[in-house]
């Protein structure tokens, strides 16, 4: 369960896929924020995983307990200032580019997966108090959420609305002091109570008084746990109480809590941007988490590939190492593989948030399309890897001991939350496609074909891709259809990226290093095993929904 930061992987892929020498021109700043945020995850959050793990959140009575050692593990990453890389200069940030900030989430989420989600979606809810927020509610919450002193929360689900966020009930009513009082509970709420910092900011959606049915009528709001005191400190309790936590099968780090707002009707909301404009300002902070959940695939796929690579050469059957027996080495090949294309896939991402912020208008677009295929195909990459390390360990990756089940259990649940990857896979044909006439995706596969025309097995995925696109923005496909071939062709698109990115990164690795030996290896097996087989999911991206339909639910059920 020792977890090695990838220091020198998360440093050629910022230089090759992110081209961080444009972000930031101080290579010693970057190797320094690589190297600390490595040794601090290692050395607080890594030694906290099975603990979180075995022992988890604890409700009582309203208040949720974490095990011993959190608070001073989260006091260390406040202190450390790790939670303000990519914040703004205004509001006590560092300013820099939300690529080096993935650095420091990758590795403190693969130390200790649960316990990190509490400093995953606190960048969202600045990013969305930063976009649409008063001056008000940013000078009074910004600071102490851009330290980590306060985190913050997304409140969507409801037990009547999940995927249907139109259907919530959460009601927002004016009062006269300027504030609005919420009402109603939301489900699920990550981090939504606990007892590692003093002050708990939620962003709510609810329907104001009027509105329309439906995601038009809904607003955003700060809601926070405790209201501020004019010194803008914590002040009286804000009527919102955690009735319940979860038991669920992983992440038991988190702490998923059921929120109940204005029981007693008193609980103050303030609204983030226009009224009826929720949904707008909520994405704002839900296209940061999708990413970030993305990047949780890379995280447990790394730390399983290590566990299983360091057991391989343990564990001895029929005489040698499993290292050595022609299955393992392939499983072993594919977990690599696919970690190391993951992680170009969402860096690459990441760089595109950095050159959207600097006003790049076609890195914005280009960054809308790959939202949808860093949250989904990198959390399936991280489901896959999980389950093959538990293979690897054989019966020993089935029992607790090892960890390996532990990574199966905790990712689990990534391809669920923050929008199934079903989800995303609508998104990309139904909004993504579309999008400036095909253009975007043109270009996207534009730049593949021209970087990387001598990958033979590459080219034909792109041209199926293309093919797909062309079909489904035409007349001929319905939207069930479209629907239907959805997930293959976000598939198909995902590999044709990562694909792309690491035929790159080979080219680059052109020394006898033990690192470039195998950048070359993994990359190879990428473009020869991998990228094949998504060029087969053409078939079915084209199938229609027609299969899918050919008998009633019932007869389905029979």
């Amino acid at each position: 369960m020792t977890y090695t930061p990838p220091a020198a992987e998360q440093r050629f892929v910022l230089d090759q896929v992110v081209r961080i020498g444009e972000l930031v021109d101080d290579s010693d700043l970057v190797d320094a924020i690589i190297d600390g945020a490595g040794a601090f995850a290692a050395g607080e959050y890594a030694p906290l995983n099975r603990i979180g793990d075995e022992i988890g959140a604890r409700w009582e009575d309203g208040r949720v307990v974490m095990p011993e050692g959190f608070r001073a593990a989260y006091r260390a990453f406040v202190e450390s200032g790790w939670g303000s890389i990519s914040a703004p200069e205004a509001f006590g940030g560092q300013g820099l580019p939300f690529s080096l900030a993935t650095v420091v989430m990758e590795d403190l989420g693969t130390a200790n997966m649960g316990f990190s989600l509490i400093n995953m979606l606190t960048p969202g809810a600045i990013e969305a108090l930063v976009s649409h927020g008063s001056p008000e509610l940013q000078a009074g919450y910004l600071p102490k959420l851009v330290t980590g002193e306060w985190n913050g929360t997304m409140n969507l689900t409801e037990p009547q609305a999940g995927s249907d966020v139109g259907a919530l009930r959460t009601s927002a009513t004016p009062a006269a002091d300027g504030s609005w009082r919420i009402k109603g509970t939301k489900i699920f709420i990550t981090f939504g109570e606990h007892d590692l910092t003093d002050n708990i900011v939620h962003l709510v959606l609810a329907r104001t008084p009027g509105a329309p049915a439906g995601t038009k009528g809904i607003s955003l709001f700060l809601v926070p746990k405790f209201r501020l005191n004019p010194d803008g400190t914590p002040g009286e309790f804000n009527d919102v109480r955690c009735v319940s936590i979860e038991h669920k099968l992983g992440i038991h780090a988190s702490p998923t809590c059921t929120l109940s707002f204005g029981d007693h009707g008193d609980c103050h909301g303030w609204l983030i941007g226009d009224e009826m404009g929720g949904m707008r300002a909520m994405f704002t902070m839900m296209n940061n988490a999708r990413l970030n959940v993305g990047l949780q695939g890379v995280q447990i796929a790394e730390r399983a590939t290590q566990a299983a690579l360091a057991y391989a050469q343990e564990r001895v059957q029929l005489g040698r190492p499993i290292v050595e027996h022609p299955d393992v080495r392939r499983m072993l090949m594919r977990m690599r593989a696919l970690t190391q294309g993951a992680r170009a896939l969402i860096y690459y991402a990441a760089g595109q948030v950095d050159r959207a912020h600097l006003g790049d208008a076609a890195a914005k677009a280009r960054l809308d399309l790959l939202t949808p295929l860093a949250k989904a195909w990198g959390t399936d990459v991280g489901c896959e890897v999980a389950s093959l390390g538990v293979q690897v360990h054989g019966g020993m990756g089935f029992v607790e001991e090892t960890g390996a089940a532990q990574h199966y259990r905790d990712i689990r649940i990534a391809p669920i939350y923050e929008g199934t990857n079903g989800i995303q896979a609508a998104d990309l044909v139904n909004r993504k496609l579309p999008m400036q006439g095909g253009e975007v995706l043109a270009s996207l596969l534009a730049d593949i074909r021209a970087e990387a025309e001598d990958e033979a097995a590459l080219m034909d995925l792109v041209d199926r891709v293309e093919a797909v696109a062309r079909w489904m923005l035409g007349n001929e496909a319905t939207a069930e259809d479209r629907l239907a071939g959805s997930y293959p062709l976000l598939t198909m698109l995902s590999v044709a990226v990562a694909g792309w990115l690491l035929a790159r990164q080979s080219r680059a690795a052109a020394g006898d290093t033990p690192f470039e030996q195998m950048k070359r290896a993994v990359a190879r097996f990428f473009l020869h095993r991998i990228v094949p087989e998504a060029a087969g999911l053409a078939a079915s991206a084209r199938g229609g929904a027609g299969e899918l339909y050919a008998v009633s639910a019932e007869v389905l059920a029979a």
